[in-house]
């Protein structure tokens, strides 16, 4: 089959109606009878839940119910995945009931007529609450003397995995050099334009939610599960999303309770999270300490690594939470023949919020790891940081490539991409450029990062591809997009196989109704696994559409093309349909169901986005404030189904890197209130905060799926947090400044440069 409309720049199809304003988001809805739905949160960090009356609350204008623990005993604890073998999973009530463990935890749900009573409501509960000691930091949390999250479990361990993969201690014992560095990946909070926001109702016996998620099924299943119903005895529907980042990825307990609600009260209940409770209570991102040793010999030749990570779990787990610093070990090496690798992950409980999946997911701390230690090895050799990594690159001919962890990458040419990345930027006469600009006495600096990431994964979707009777394509596809692009891109997919225009597909979504599947858009595994379940059942529909066509004009299936939105027999135009007219016949001849296919499909095994990002920064030294003067990015995500939206998911995925690495950071005090808990003190960057972007690719196919992509969706922030703070230590290291925790502010950039012996 020839591909037209693959790899064409096609202009989203999404975007008229968001432009225009009629987007519909869960706050659009108000079904008759809508009820509101608050919760009363707690206003400390750690404490144990004393008097609780509700009934002044219950007394209050407009006030339909307000529940306690006690009230919702009858809703299952929300399902925490066992990250690690035989690992504690301390319950997770929707509301807490005997101690609080973070601020914002939720103790109470009111439900009332109106919005505005629900808030004035909240201020009638009465509570008592008993201050417990606080703990925030997770390396304070591990101490003998520590306050206990969860007094049954003796400690605050979560959960420890231990790996060792290689000949480590005889590695370290025979290098030449061993590069030691603590590396603070910090607590990000995920920010979406949209917070989260569910509303349910019943529709006859059935439960009906609309939520803002990036997981329709995800959230099926979860509250089937929750309130112990069948699967089919829920239904989830999901229109426009504004944003998700990993942070809408699961079912939690505010969505969980509010279907409760519906289905108690027999109303509609909606409940949309306020910015401050997205900041305090949503799971944040990151969260990680990193005690890192690099062994290298004095050619640059990198022998193993070791790691001791610390992952900050939050007052509690939530679905996800776990796996994220369980990932990070596993890619460790980066895009390194680094054949010895160490690990200890310790989950650490502290009196904070949650932390789950936030763009990338692990990996992202995994490739910060890697990347800043071979920055700080060339620093300490005086080897070129391009030169250094070219001499450690896996090389081309060795994929398919068995890292340390037993993560298989499936193609790769890293020397190639980053050769590419330097031409572009003209890397060298970029460093000629830095040496005179510190013969001037300014502080420029040029940071570069290689990263490669696990993506997709190998669980199967499904969809449903139909002909409709008027001659257009019907995708029914089970991802849920929140800004990616599916609706065009799956319709560039389908288009090929029936040669029409993509103006002629429509791709549906959303609805856990429909004959369609999907585990959640994330991972960077729509392109890859949804993407492919299209393809797959595109094709499956065009066989049996050829099937039709050849008994409708009498020719054998095999004679029968499909091309210009026609079938007809190969090399007799005359003999040909169109599209519409097939299945007009197909439907006089009782054979309607040859005009709908589905199908399932799932890549032979995770597939392996690359890349090599560059950043160029001045340094004010009498302020600290960084200036990137340049950002240049090569990624490789295998085939490119449409350029003008991997550009797009580029750009963005590295704004949110160099925000890491440069302004966003989540800070509690020592009583374990939340300091950065509104877009005031919450410092996120703005366009004017941003350089220009200069993008390129490469294209190297993946061979674990059909379609040969991979995706981009998470690639640009892996890189440009490593990027930027190379660049910013890089400008720094005439002044003999190592290492300084992110977010690079000025002021910590101010206060390292006043230290210095060498100013």
């Amino acid at each position: 089959m020839a591909r037209a409309v693959f790899g064409a720049s096609v202009r989203r199809v999404e975007d008229p109606h968001l432009i225009r304003g009629a987007g519909r988001y869960v706050d659009d809805l108000q079904p008759a009878g809508c009820l509101h739905a608050v919760f009363f949160r707690s206003h400390l960090a750690h404490a144990t839940i004393g008097r609780l009356s509700l009934d002044a609350a219950r007394a209050a204008p407009g006030v339909v119910a307000v529940w306690s623990a006690d009230d919702l005993s009858d809703v299952k604890p929300l399902e925490i995945e066992e990250a690690v073998d035989g690992m504690p999973r301390p319950e997770r009530r929707v509301l807490a009931s005997g101690r609080v463990r973070h601020v914002g935890e939720a103790i109470a749900m009111l439900i009332a007529a109106s919005l505005t009573e629900a808030r004035d409501a909240l201020e009638r509960i009465e509570l008592d609450l008993e201050p417990l000691p606080v703990v925030t930091g997770v390396e304070r949390a591990l101490a003998e003397d520590a306050p206990i999250l969860y007094p049954e479990l003796g400690s605050n361990v979560a959960f420890r995995k231990r790996t060792r993969r290689g000949a480590v201690k005889r590695a370290f014992d025979q290098a030449e050099l061993v590069i030691h560095e603590k590396l603070v990946n910090q607590r990000l909070i995920a920010a979406p334009l949209e917070p989260r926001a569910a509303l349910a109702w019943m529709d006859g016996g059935r439960l009906v939610v609309q939520v803002s998620t990036q997981s329709a099924y995800g959230v099926r299943d979860a509250i089937a599960s929750g309130l112990d119903l069948a699967e089919g005895d829920v239904r989830v529907v999901v229109q426009d999303v504004g944003g998700g980042f990993g942070s809408k990825g699961g079912c939690l307990a505010e969505e969980l309770a509010v279907a409760a609600a519906a289905r108690r009260l027999k109303r509609p209940v909606k409940w949309i999270e306020e910015r401050s409770e997205n900041c305090a209570v949503t799971y944040q991102g990151r969260g990680q300490l990193q005690d890192v040793e690099l062994a290298a010999m004095r050619d640059g030749t990198v022998v193993a690594v070791r790691s001791e990570i610390l992952g900050d779990m939050g007052g509690h787990l939530e679905p996800f939470s776990a796996f994220v610093p369980v990932i990070t070990p596993d890619l460790q090496t980066g895009c390194y023949k680094i054949a010895a690798s160490q690990s200890t992950v310790t989950g650490v409980y502290t009196n904070a919020a949650p932390t789950g999946p936030y763009r990338g997911a692990g990996r992202p701390e995994a490739i910060f790891l890697i990347e800043r230690m071979m920055d700080r090895l060339a620093q300490e050799l005086d080897i070129d940081p391009v030169d250094l990594r070219l001499r450690n690159f896996i090389a081309p001919s060795e994929f398919p490539y068995k890292n340390p962890a037993g993560a298989t990458y499936d193609s790769g040419n890293y020397a190639g991409v980053l050769r590419k990345l330097t031409e572009i930027a003209g890397y060298k006469g970029l460093r000629r450029a830095q040496a005179e600009a510190r013969k001037q006495g300014r502080l420029q600096g040029i940071g570069i990062a290689s990263f490669v990431e696990i993506a997709a994964g190998s669980e199967a979707d499904e969809a449903t591809v139909r002909l409709e009777p008027d001659g257009a394509i019907t995708v029914i596809t089970g991802s849920t997009p929140h800004g990616q692009g599916h609706q065009t891109t799956w319709a560039q997919i389908a288009a090929d196989h029936f040669g029409v225009p993509i103006e002629q597909v429509r791709v549906l979504f959303g609805d856990s109704d429909q004959p369609a599947f999907a585990i959640g858009t994330f991972g960077s595994r729509s392109a890859t696994v949804s993407g492919g379940t299209v393809d797959a059942t595109a094709s499956k529909l065009s066989e049996q559409l050829r099937s039709l066509a050849a008994s409708a004009v009498e020719a054998a299936p095999a004679d029968i093309v499909l091309e210009d939105g026609q079938v007809q027999v190969r090399g007799v135009p005359s003999r040909a349909m169109t599209l519409q007219a097939l299945a007009q016949w197909a439907t006089k001849a009782k054979r309607e169901a040859e005009l709908s296919a589905t199908a399932e499909f799932a890549p032979d095994d995770s597939v392996y986005p690359f890349g090599a990002h560059l950043a160029q920064v001045e340094i004010d030294p009498d302020t600290g404030g960084v200036k990137v003067l340049r950002y240049v990015a090569v990624d490789d995500c295998g085939n490119v189904i449409n350029p003008m939206i991997v550009e797009g998911q580029v750009h963005g995925a590295i704004a949110q890197g160099l925000a890491q690495a440069l302004y966003e950071g989540v800070e509690y005090d020592e009583d374990g209130q939340l300091l950065t808990g509104n877009f005031t003190t919450y410092l996120l960057p703005t366009a004017a905060d941003l350089p220009m972007f200069q993008t390129d690719r490469t294209v190297t196919p993946s061979p674990n799926n059909p379609l040969g992509v991979k995706g981009i969706g998470e690639g640009g922030t892996i890189a440009s947090t490593p990027a930027v703070v190379n660049a910013v230590m890089d400008a720094l290291r005439p002044l003999g400044i190592k290492n300084i925790d992110m977010p690079l502010t000025p002021f910590k950039i101010w206060e390292a440069i006043s230290r210095s012996s060498r100013r």
